[in-house]
């Protein structure tokens, strides 16, 4: 296997000066994730300096560095370390001859990543590439670039936002063939003026369309003519997804099974029957998504459908475990990852849908809401009692306001942390039950997830 990178090439595309001949099969900018025969980035930022941990990066195994200071290992010398790591991304994504999915949204953009890339590699295994973790920002998004190899067929890259005019230039350094949008929500509405300005901000991953490229956007959103508004100027194909009559690629219907759902959608040219791995009409809209992705790149529909059959959540975006009990098993659904109001409305109707004999829910403050903070969590009242909850354990000061408009309906406890929602599920939890997790990520829901999950919950009975 040829190297990802050689110091000539990093130097050429960087705009370096090579010290010492060596060549790296991966790129980092976090010392710890550093492995052997990597590129360690010595980034400079607001607190600390990537310089400081350049000898703890090649004691970890690195094989060579970028830095902008003196270095007594291996290195190409850079004026600017940043400015490099974007220059090598834009490098990687020039010399690679593959087709390129840029996906972005409010919510589900890093599971219709992941569901993509699976169903892509399902067909070309190896040969397809795709941001880790939520790698999504300035900083992530051309690291992802930079590790993409050369002979890569398919890249998959998640791109995020908070404010306006990130994506724009996020998306001149990925160039998709492919945009996607998975949805809009008012997630870090509290930097915007409005929800359709949340849309012009996403809707800015079209500026980047390599010509000739497909723009696919979500036909049930109330949104759906602004995202094609801003797509038109740099598409040349504009496909919608969804239920709704008239989206080139429909879920004509949807059958719950016993894992997941059974879709039958009808695309641009053909049809196709399919099973999608995950439970809840949010992942339907998601796999219509993914298909239409994989048409736009000519990858295999039949292969990706079995792909989408096989899913199964990630880690705080549904994955599922069970919690240990005296007498038996409770489900744990891990949603802790993250939450806005459509995220938190779409994991209580699959909550909902769960056949099981009782319902719970630890739910967490949503972050960056704004001046309507309140009323966003207020209105969760009535997903939650759609939901059948039967106890709800509610975390952070901003639940204050669905904890009053839920009243004396159901058993409640509001609390202020992480630690102490574990604590207020003991001899909540019961055999049969289902709980489901989910709050912002500064709630720290995970370490009740992990506790859970872990054999650790206080809550047999």
């Amino acid at each position: 296997m040829s190297a990802l990178w050689t110091s000539d090439e990093i130097a050429k595309a960087v705009g370096g000066e090579a010290h010492g001949d060596f060549a790296v099969n991966g790129v980092a900018f976090d010392s710890r994730e550093v492995g052997a025969g990597d590129l360690f980035i010595a980034l400079k930022g607001e607190t600390t300096d990537g310089h400081k941990f350049v000898d703890g990066a090649f004691g970890n195994g690195a094989a060579g560095a970028i830095v902008s200071e003196d270095c007594a290992h291996p290195h190409v010398r850079v004026a600017d370390t940043m400015d490099a790591l974007n220059a090598l991304g834009a490098a990687s994504r020039a010399r690679a001859d593959a087709k390129i999915v840029g996906v972005t949204g409010s919510v589900g953009k890093t599971g219709v990543k992941e569901a993509l890339f699976a169903a892509l590699d399902r067909s070309s295994p190896g040969d397809v590439h795709r941001s880790v973790k939520s790698y999504n920002n300035h900083t992530g998004v051309p690291l992802s670039l930079a590790r993409m190899p050369a002979v890569t067929r398919y890249g998959v890259f998640e791109m995020g936002m908070n404010h306006a005019g990130e994506l724009s230039a996020l998306t001149q350094i990925v160039r998709p063939h492919v945009a996607l949008i998975t949805a809009i929500a008012p997630a870090h509405i509290e930097f915007f003026d409005s929800i359709e300005g949340i849309a012009d901000a996403k809707g800015e991953i079209f500026q980047g369309l390599e010509p000739g490229g497909v723009a696919l956007v979500p036909f049930d959103s109330p949104h759906r003519d602004r995202l094609i508004g801003w797509a038109e100027p740099y598409a040349e194909t504009i496909w919608t997804f969804g239920k709704g009559e008239g989206a080139d690629i429909r879920a004509v219907e949807a059958v719950r099974a016993t894992t997941g759902t059974i879709v039958s959608a009808v695309l641009p040219e053909g049809e196709l029957t399919y099973t999608v791995g995950l439970p809840g009409d949010h992942w339907v809209s998601n796999s219509l998504a993914v298909i239409g992705a994989v048409e736009a790149v000519g990858g295999d529909l039949a292969q990706a459908g079995l792909a989408l059959a096989e899913l199964s959540g990630l880690p705080g975006r549904g994955a599922r475990s069970a919690i240990l009990l005296e007498q038996g098993e409770a489900l744990l659904i891990d949603e802790s990852y993250n939450a806005n109001p459509v995220s938190m409305k779409a994991a209580l109707k699959t909550l909902a849908e769960e056949p099981v004999e009782r319902r719970g829910a630890v739910l967490g403050a949503m972050g960056e809401l704004g001046e309507d903070a309140e009323r966003y969590h207020a209105e969760l009242a009535s997903p939650v009692a759609d939901a059948g909850v039967a106890y709800a354990v509610l975390v952070g000061e901003p639940m204050q306001a669905l904890a009053d408009a839920l009243g004396n309906s159901i058993d409640i406890v509001h609390v202020p942390d992480a630690a102490a929602a574990l604590a207020s599920l003991e001899g909540k939890i019961r055999p049969g039950d289902a709980l489901l997790v989910k709050g912002s990520n500064y709630i720290g829901l995970a370490r009740v997830v992990e506790a859970l999950a872990g054999g650790k919950t206080p809550c047999s009975t």
